[in-house]
């Protein structure tokens, strides 16, 4: 073989992966799944997301019935295999190489808007304070593509900072079929908001091929996520994947071009927030150099502790530090 004809064969792929009754995971991570695509360590895939909610009930909160996406009535109609949780997820995508103990690295090149509307809503019995608001309620909000805003009242316009809520591998096999809403040590349901195009989410992997999905599209969201729904839409994206074998993770972490992320997730916030300190100690020792005493005082004096979401189950904190005050001579 010539070095052309090998540096071809080797040049990373950019896949198609539309949305469709056959390529959905419907509120599930399961080591058990089939995957609906295969690729390499290095490629690309651009991927659509659909909005979780159902045609009646986008059309009974007044979207009209030709701007409910075609996908999501044939995705109703046809699938049966669904739950325990309600998102729909595009995936699995088996990496090719992926084993156990390494760290899969997701690429979020692009994020774009896939319909010009999302909902927000909330119910009687979940979000932070059901105790208040003891009904259920929906809200269409329009999305203009081209100021890149959401216009959910007369006077209040939202800036859209479009990310997926869900990006997940398989979880542990004695795990079984997990809901999709909890997060986990599998990742899923994150809800951060940090996770726009340009940032890297690091998975730890837990079966082989780690089975990624994606979906819960969101145009824009608060921290905390607090009546359990953020802008609700649907998504395309291109993500790029990378089998890290270097790498070890219990938890998943994040970098945007600007920031180092790392993550927390129990039942307990506290717990939570605990976790989320714990893993940017033991980052910034590892990584940069530092003396876990330091670490934790870097901690202290530069970081932030944020809480994800309240509202998923298990609730997620996370913790944010500026690449911007490191040397370029500290250890990447």
């Amino acid at each position: 073989m010539t070095t052309a004809a090998h540096a071809q064969q080797n040049k990373p792929t950019t896949h198609q992966l539309k949305v469709t009754p056959s390529t959905v995971a419907w509120g599930y991570y399961d080591a058990a799944a089939k995957p609906v695509l295969r690729i390499k360590s290095g490629d690309a895939v651009d991927v659509e997301t659909m909005i979780t909610n159902s045609p009646t009930r986008l059309e009974g909160a007044g979207v009209k019935p030709e701007d409910v996406e075609q996908s999501l009535r044939d995705i109703y109609k046809d699938v049966t295999n669904k739950g325990p949780g309600g998102h729909i997820l595009t995936g699995p995508i088996y990496i090719e190489g992926a084993e156990p103990g390494d760290v899969l690295e997701v690429r979020i090149k692009k994020i774009d808007l896939a319909i010009p509307y999302a909902y927000n809503a909330f119910g009687p019995t979940s979000g932070f304070i059901p105790e208040d608001f003891g009904y259920a309620k929906m809200k269409i909000i329009p999305l203009d593509k081209k100021k890149m805003v959401a216009h959910f009242a007369p006077g209040i316009d939202i800036p859209l900072k479009p990310f997926f809520g869900s990006m997940g591998v398989a979880p542990p096999p004695a795990s079984g079929r997990i809901n999709s809403a909890p997060p986990g040590i599998h990742a899923g349901n994150l809800d951060n908001k940090e996770l726009g195009a340009g940032t890297t989410l690091y998975i730890p992997v837990h079966v082989p091929g780690a089975l990624f999905e994606v979906g819960d599209g969101h145009a824009g969201q608060g921290n905390g996520e607090v009546d359990i729904t953020a802008l609700e839409t649907s998504l395309r994206g291109t993500l790029e994947f990378i089998v890290r074998k270097d790498m070890h993770l219990t938890w998943p972490r994040a970098e945007t071009p600007t920031t180092y992320i790392t993550m927390g997730i129990d039942e307990d916030l506290t717990k939570a927030a605990k976790i989320a300190v714990r893993e940017m100690v033991d980052f910034l020792s590892k990584e940069k150099g530092l003396t876990r005493d330091e670490a934790y005082m870097l901690a202290s004096v530069a970081a932030d502790l944020d809480a994800t979401q309240v509202v998923d189950g298990t609730r997620g904190a996370h913790m944010i530090i500026p690449k911007s005050i490191f040397k370029k001579t500290a250890k990447k």
